[in-house]
């Protein structure tokens, strides 16, 4: 079953010189399946999320979210579509440093006028399983990378969302933080049956998800499935990259680890 479907999408930016960021963009995301989006810079990753996210209207084409349309939303309906059905995660975490980590938890559930003892229950159950006990009275600035992305995460769960949308959320984590991270997804996406949607420009990153989508241009160019082991998968990863040009890194130096 499709929790979404991006239909003929394409996102037109008018200016002095006109962008197309995206050019009849078409797939489905099934409930569950955790994927990666990837592609060179100006690919049009970043606008995608925007537009599934509803940050920003489709100029032709249709993005269907469990059989609504959110576009066609006015703007009550679209903030209580962001609020109670999507999870954000970003690269740079996001977190409001004069809140504490719990308060930033609990945050979605306050805008939704949630009563307390679920605030409690929630949050205690979060922090258990991130390892995030010991740091919820902290204010992010007192966090490690790792710990306020664990944080960002618990607060992208806590209302128990549709689908997560994390863009490059391990972009500013060294190798050991963003392997947690991923683990931690990854857990989360199994455990939960939750559907993510990950923007990455990172290989490794993209070798835990179910599904990588490539896109170049705005346009679909490729996608390729998981299969048993996750080493031949990364390395399936790195030869769709290296056919899609742009800067990429460079590919032939990185070993899974």
């Amino acid at each position: 079953m499709a929790i979404l479907q991006v239909i003929d999408v394409t996102k037109v930016y008018e200016g002095k010189v006109t962008n197309r960021a995206l050019n009849q963009l078409s797939f489905e995301v099934e409930k569950g399946e955790f994927l990666a989006v990837m592609g060179p810079s100006g690919s049009g990753k970043t606008t995608l999320l925007n537009l599934i996210s509803t940050i920003d209207k489709p100029t032709s084409g249709e993005i269907i979210f469990n059989g609504t349309k959110p576009h066609l939303f006015n703007k009550t309906e679209l903030a209580y579509f962001r609020r109670r059905e999507l999870g954000f995660i970003f690269q740079d975490f996001n977190l409001l440093p004069m809140l504490t980590v719990e308060e930033n938890i609990v945050l979605p559930l306050t805008l939704d006028n949630q009563p307390v003892s679920l605030m409690e229950e929630r949050v205690n159950t979060l922090a258990e399983k991130l390892g995030l006990m010991g740091v919820l009275t902290k204010r992010p600035d007192e966090l490690s990378g790792g710990q306020a992305q664990r944080v960002a995460i618990a607060r992208a769960l806590i209302h128990e969302p549709a689908i997560i949308l994390a863009d490059e959320p391990t972009g500013n984590l060294d190798s050991h933080n963003s392997r947690e991270v991923l683990e931690l997804l990854s857990k989360i996406n199994k455990e939960r049956n939750a559907t993510i949607i990950m923007v990455t420009h990172d290989p490794i990153a993209a070798s835990f998800c179910d599904r990588v989508l490539f896109i170049k241009d705005g346009e679909y160019f490729n996608e390729i499935y998981r299969d048993d082991r996750r080493q031949t998968f990364f390395q399936r990863i790195l030869n769709v990259l290296s056919l899609l040009g742009g800067r990429v890194g460079d590919l032939s130096s990185i070993r899974l680890p």
